[in-house]
């Protein structure tokens, strides 16, 4: 049952104080809440010793393990972290910096995802704001100085433009407050979180796909559709990663590559010249529904195409077998886990990992069902 239910429910003691209720609540004695200064002190240890081992890093003598493990057991520390913040009625206001998602299939699902994180965690405290930035630099640039000039505790952010974000996160550092990246990771050294595919090894894996029992030549199209996007740090490390599979494999000479790039705004200049001798079509981004479109429309068949993302239109031509293969990279886990990492970072005073890679899913015809958060 949720707390605020019980809320309607309390007798206020003197003071009209709702400690008193929350420390009953968690069933706990006003001297059984614990500090980390206090555990170290029944211990005879640092302060930083008991961080360590409750943080699960660095090098602690297991004696002095088992004396503060055997103290958090007896006190109950996590425990008293969250009745300490229910007690005070503390909030943790999580900015939420992300695309607009109206008309943005994907987006939509990681939005399904923060909001269902949000409303679990409601109830100890987290409460978000959102900043959306139309999918284009400018807008992106103009919501950044409101981003930096909000006062919050933690900030769950998609790099996508990937120069602005640079600068945007070396500014952002100055908070000294967590940061958790979701769908593309345009560093891992510096030292902010991430959730969400790795975008590199995705692409890899298209290239297995297209390895598949091929024997005779063929003739790869890599086929480029952005909007006014190229530089996305998740679109060239699954080109990276998909060139690469092939130069791990220099077994596969029978393979030839080529690369087309247009705007999605130009999706009017296919033709069917660029199809011609093509044996498969990676798509490095959600948009293999333009190619699979055009070749049912000008009834090119027998190419291979492999693409990202349970979109709506993928998911049409996957089931009537244009596109062959889809890489998932369940967007609605990546806004669910971003949110529940800042949880434990700000309520729970957790460490984590500060990588979390979700497991890439390849979706055939035959075994296509609507993904779920787990």
């Amino acid at each position: 049952m949720y707390i605020k239910s019980y809320v309607k429910q309390l007798i206020f003691d003197e003071n009209n104080n709702i400690f008193t209720w929350v420390i009953n609540f968690f069933n706990l004695k006003i001297s059984d809440i614990i500090t980390i200064k206090e555990i170290a002190a029944l211990a005879n240890v640092s302060p930083g010793t008991v961080d360590r081992i409750i943080h699960n890093r660095g090098q602690v003598a297991q004696e002095n393990v088992d004396k503060v493990n055997a103290i958090i057991e007896e006190y109950g520390y996590k425990r008293n972290i969250l009745a300490s913040n229910l007690a005070l009625n503390k909030k943790f206001r999580i900015a939420v910096f992300l695309p607009k998602y109206e008309n943005l299939e994907y987006w939509k699902s990681q939005i399904s995802g923060v909001e269902k994180a949000a409303a679990e965690f409601a109830k100890f405290g987290i409460v978000l704001d959102y900043f959306f930035y139309d999918f284009n630099k400018e807008s992106f640039q103009k919501q950044i100085e409101k981003v930096i000039d909000f006062d919050c505790d933690g900030l769950l952010f998609a790099p996508i433009f990937y120069e602005d974000s640079v600068r945007f996160l070396k500014e952002y550092e100055k908070k000294n407050i967590p940061v958790v990246m979701i769908d593309s990771n345009i560093s891992e050294e510096n030292g902010h979180a991430y959730v969400g595919q790795d975008a590199f090894q995705s692409g890899y894996l298209a290239g297995r796909l297209i390895s598949f029992a091929v024997k005779n030549e063929r003739q790869v199209l890599i086929f480029k559709i952005a909007r006014e996007i190229e530089s996305t740090s998740v679109y060239l490390q699954r080109i990276d990663g998909f060139y690469s599979y092939f130069k791990d494999h220099d077994e596969l000479t029978n393979f030839k590559f080529s690369e087309i790039t247009i705007k999605d705004s130009g999706i009017d200049q296919l033709c069917v010249e660029m199809f011609k001798g093509i044996n498969s079509i990676f798509v490095p981004n959600s948009r293999a529904y333009i190619v699979a479109r055009f070749l049912e429309k000008n009834n090119i068949n027998g190419i291979r195409i492999i693409g990202f993302d349970l979109l709506n239109e993928n998911i049409e031509y996957l089931n009537k077998g244009i596109i062959d293969f889809l890489i998932n990279q369940r967007p609605e886990e990546q806004g669910y886990m971003g949110i529940n990492y800042l949880y434990k970072k700000l309520v729970l005073q957790e460490e984590t990992e500060q990588t979390n890679y979700i497991p890439l899913e390849i979706i055939l015809k035959e075994n296509y069902s609507p993904a779920k958060v787990r």
